[in-house]
């Protein structure tokens, strides 16, 4: 029998990692047991170095035989056998593509030597051309100069890709020191910390996870790790919107992992400080006041608005990627500061403060029936760039990298037998925040009637039948977790038309939910989707149809 994914299993990893089927698995992070003689709960850690290395040898070639083509391995270890397991790990087929030292501060104290506050990661793919590595992903990008110590609105707002440091002191220094670096700079895990979890001595922090997943990963992309110790890994793999997959020996951590993962849901907050550095008390002088666009700067954004937007709104300029492009040759032809997502996001700014000229066209309109074959591709594209890059919808459409990667998403997720444009995604999923709100004031109106009707439940191959070839509000599902819930004209041609997509198979639904039509508006069918995804919570619809 396969191995489940979304579950933790109790057993010697070498063993798991032979009934994986081979190259199922995106990304493998391993902290394993460094062999310095730690009490774990069965595991021996004083093996003789034979045989410890005979061991990492044999789990290392069962995550490369886990692992995609283009699939990525982190792997945590102490000095000891730093070298010795990157050596196994290149001798295994892997390429090291860095090897990062995560200092941390709350260092081991010994005795008659200095202390130890530091842990190698390693950085490996099995193949040196393509692998994944979400570089516009603004969580793993580093803060530059000009908005550390210049706080300059005109430096790009995700910052930039991390080089490498020397430290002196992080609160003294930021600008020349980021815990985005070489150098990671994160507090180890103390007894006293919030997040520590108690059963397990050697627990990751959640934001060093994060910045490895979001990095070498793509939502609902599987993460294995073969040690599940205190279950970090796991439950910040979950937050990330990843489907995860754990293994580990003792049986006792197992049941606190898993009791771990039940209080942990998609889009939780990311425990420990986002920035360290920023976190840590300045010595020096304090944060430096943030400077505004001149004017020279605004009335150029305003000019190339007018001669490249062609008259079209500032929504829609986002939206065509085309116009949008013009947009910025012509912001750059200035020469005038700032990039690309620096421009976009002033013009909105200009918007909402109405200092930008009025637009003179109007917008070719989408039919319902023509923007219900796809919107629900847009609504998870949103959600999932949005607990991945934590950004709203307009930053994500300012930015051309995150447009571009919402596009990516949006058209995996939709039809397959039609060319959608990303014009019409990105439109699609801002007409939905516009349907949630007025949505949400239905629902409101009606006192809470929608969420108090009962959804019933059919089996995949059921609802391909001439039943529902009626309106209704659905749910689909898989086991006890709620996938995505939406609405349409035509239950059947909808719901059938979606899980044709091998990119919802995945996902391995096996039910949907349904509430046939009861409701003479359209707009009646949207309030009763917001109730039922403010009651329900599916993992990949948008927040914005509870008012978040």
């Amino acid at each position: 029998m396969p191995l489940k994914k979304n579950q933790i299993h109790q057993g010697d990893c070498v063993k798991l990692l032979a009934k994986l089927k081979p190259e199922s698995v995106d990304m493998v992070f391993a902290d394993p047991p460094f062999n310095i003689g730690y009490d774990y709960d069965v595991y021996d850690d004083s093996q003789s170095s034979e045989k410890y290395l005979q061991w990492c040898g044999e789990w290392i070639r069962g995550v490369h035989r886990a692992l995609k083509s283009d699939g990525t391995f982190w792997l945590a270890i102490g000095d000891t056998y730093a070298a010795e397991l990157k050596i196994e790990a290149q001798k295994a087929g892997f390429h090291c593509r860095s090897w990062v030292i995560w200092y941390y501060t709350f260092g081991v104290n010994c005795v008659n030597g200095f202390s130890r506050s530091h842990t190698h990661i390693f950085h490996f793919v099995k193949d040196k051309k393509k692998f994944t590595f979400n570089r516009s992903n603004p969580q793993i990008r580093v803060k530059s100069a000009r908005q550390l110590v210049y706080a300059d609105n005109r430096a790009n707002p995700a910052g930039r890709l991390p080089d490498n440091t020397w430290i002196i002191r992080p609160q003294d220094a930021p600008e020349s020191f980021s815990p985005n670096h070489d150098t990671w700079y994160f507090t180890r895990v103390a007894g006293t910390f919030k997040e520590r979890e108690g059963f397990h001595g050697c627990q990751m922090p959640e934001q060093l996870l994060a910045r490895i997943i979001r990095s070498s990963s793509n939502p609902q992309d599987l993460v294995l790790d073969p040690f599940g110790g205190s279950g970090t890994t796991l439950c910040v793999a979950k937050k990330l919107a990843r489907q995860w997959m754990g293994f580990e020996l003792s049986e006792e951590y197992v049941k606190h992992i898993g009791n771990r993962l039940e209080k942990t849901g998609i889009g939780d907050a990311i425990d420990g400080p986002e920035d360290p550095i920023e976190s840590a008390p300045s010595t020096a002088k304090g944060k430096r006041r943030k400077k505004g666009f001149d004017d020279k700067t605004i009335d150029a954004v305003v000019e190339s608005y007018l001669t490249a937007g062609e008259g079209y709104p500032v929504d829609y300029l986002l939206c065509d990627k085309d116009l949008n492009k013009r947009f910025i040759d012509d912001c750059l032809s200035k020469g005038i500061g700032g990039n690309a997502t620096v421009w976009n996001r002033l013009l909105l700014s200009l918007r909402k403060s109405k200092k930008l000229p009025a637009s003179t066209k109007r917008v070719p309109k989408i039919s319902t029936s023509d923007q219900s074959r796809y919107s629900y591709a847009s609504e998870v594209a949103w959600r999932l760039i949005e607990v991945d890059f934590g950004v709203s919808l307009d930053e994500m459409f300012c930015s051309p990298e995150s447009a571009a990667y919402f596009d990516r998403i949006a058209s995996e997720y939709g039809p397959q037998d039609a060319e959608i444009s990303s014009t019409d995604y990105r439109r699609a999923a801002i007409a939905i925040r516009k349907q949630a709100r007025s949505a949400r004031r239905i629902a409101a109106e009606r006192n809470g009637e929608f969420s108090k009707r009962r959804l019933s439940r059919v089996s995949i191959e059921k609802i391909d039948s001439p039943k529902y070839e009626c309106p209704g509000v659905f749910v689909i599902a898989s086991g006890e977790v709620d996938l995505f819930a939406g609405e349409a004209s035509n239950l059947r041609q909808h719901v059938t038309a979606l899980l044709d997509n091998p990119r919802w198979e995945s996902l391995e639904p096996d039910s949907v939910l349904v509430q046939l039509g009861e409701a003479k508006f359209s707009s009646e069918y949207m309030a009763m989707k917001s109730a039922v995804v403010a009651k329900r919570r599916p993992l990949l619809n948008s927040n914005v149809w509870m008012g978040s």
